[in-house]
């Protein structure tokens, strides 16, 4: 309940600043500030009562207790102003992308929520007994905001012309790269879960570098609208994407650093758990042929065909699929390199296969593809927009992917009551008590808030 007013508070003065006091007063049948200032600080402790029952089943982290708190404000967004707001005042729910647009200063309200109740209980839970925290040396740190600079220097390098010459994401990347350390810095996960972790906090950065801080250092004050959210739509990828660089960057320095050259499922027994690397390989290649086939009915329905056989210099739709195809097999192996042996159970492959796809939608349609065409990469909402069929068709790839590649991968799987698959079920447990869950629900929040932003 601390945590949830602390959050509370936070949460308050944005409702103050926005103007959504008088609406939550309306459940008490009052339009009356304070009285909304009452009921939301009881809702507000009600609900970190609810956080901290939840995320005392979690490892105690506090990086992973941030994107648990991120995914409970999401859900209680939907839940709260879009669903029983509404029904309680006896009126329709708002389930509606006008409706989501309008409610949007909410959302990152809720989500300013979430972050400070999950940051309060983390710092709480460290005063209990038995509860340990790890610490982030000075390399650590080091390495992990070089990797922030390094990401955004490249993909400066990139985006120039479109930037006008700005480094930007340099500067950004450099306290993004900074905040990776001190928060995942002493956690050792894969490359695959890695790359995932760094996308979703990308976007955290972009709500704060991207959206907020300009509004403040213009003089404007917190400017979290529709209008604004969409504004800043060409800075989202960017922010992805060096979240991304930085956390993949990062496993390399480090890993060099450590001697380290293969990835675990933090057992001694991982290496028993999986098929061995030639045939992962030959299980990426199949995932990502089947996960093609199914992208494939997208690009026929939208005529992007011609578009992928281009990169051929070729307009033919039989090219095109070709090439698809041959790109689909390519990210399948890169999967099977990456996420070798962290999928433990259908929803696994599919959570991470799904973010995988979010990932492979911003580095590869919206970066990649312009710049293999010979074209200068621009976004903005219009062409956001018009990449969302493309986005659709990356999700079903990346869910066609993980699950066929989990499901390959078990069949290949230590007998059931072998010590290796004791180990197995062990890391699956452990796996679900991180934050891979609430990495997975927030790469698919990524995905449905693109036409709330873009519409």
């Amino acid at each position: 309940m601390v945590a949830g007013s602390a959050g509370g508070v936070a949460f308050g003065a944005i409702m103050a600043l926005i103007g959504f006091l008088p609406t939550v007063a309306a459940l008490v049948r009052s339009d009356s500030p304070v009285v909304g200032t009452v009921v939301h600080m009881t809702i507000a402790a009600i609900l970190g009562a609810g956080f901290g029952v939840l995320a005392s089943r979690q490892t105690i982290d506090g990086g992973d207790l941030l994107f648990w708190g991120l995914i409970y404000g999401v859900a209680w967004w939907f839940a709260g102003p879009l669903t029983l707001l509404p029904a309680l005042s006896g009126d329709p729910v708002r389930w509606t992308v006008a409706d989501a647009r309008e409610l949007f200063p909410s959302l990152v309200g809720h989500l300013v929520y979430g972050a400070v109740t999950a940051a309060v209980f983390a710092v709480a839970a460290k005063r209990f007994p038995g509860r340990s925290s790890r610490g982030v040396d000075i390399r650590t740190a080091a390495f992990a905001t070089l990797a922030g600079i390094v990401s955004g220097l490249l993909l400066s390098a990139v985006l120039r012309p479109m930037q006008g010459g700005g480094y930007t994401l340099v500067i950004a990347g450099s306290f993004l790269g900074a905040g990776y350390g001190l928060l995942f810095g002493a956690r050792r996960e894969g490359t695959g879960p890695a790359l995932i972790r760094g996308t979703v906090y990308g976007l955290l950065w972009w709500l704060v570098a991207g959206l907020t801080l300009p509004s403040l250092l213009a003089g404007d004050g917190l400017d979290w609208t529709a209008q604004a959210a969409r504004a800043a739509v060409p800075a989202l990828p960017g922010y992805l994407l060096v979240g991304a660089g930085t956390a993949a960057a990062f496993r390399l320095f480090d890993g060099v650093t450590r001697a380290v050259l293969s990835d675990d499922v933090r057992d001694g027994y991982a290496d028993r758990l999986i098929a061995g690397g030639a045939v992962s390989v030959l299980h990426g290649i199949v995932a990502g042929l089947t996960g093609g086939v199914v992208f494939t009915g997208v690009m026929v329905a939208v005529g992007f065909l011609p578009t992928v056989a281009a990169l051929a210099d070729s307009g033919s739709v039989i090219v095109g699929l070709v090439v698809h195809l041959l790109i689909s097999l390519t990210i399948g192996v890169t999967y099977a390199l990456f996420f070798r042996g962290r999928s433990f159970d259908a929803a696994a492959g599919i959570g991470w296969g799904v973010s995988y796809g979010l990932l492979w939608w911003v580095l590869g349609n919206l970066l990649l593809l312009p710049l293999l065409l010979g074209e200068m990469p621009h976004w903005s909402a219009e062409t956001v927009a018009e990449a969302f069929p493309s986005l659709v068709g990356h999700l079903s790839y990346g869910a066609v992917l993980g699950l066929t590649y989990q499901r390959l991968e078990q069949r290949v799987s230590p007998p059931p009551r072998s010590r290796a698959a004791s180990a197995r079920t062990l890391a699956r447990d452990n796996q679900i008590r991180t934050a891979a869950p609430a990495l997975w629900s927030l790469a698919v929040f990524v995905a449905a808030l693109v036409p709330v932003l873009v519409s």
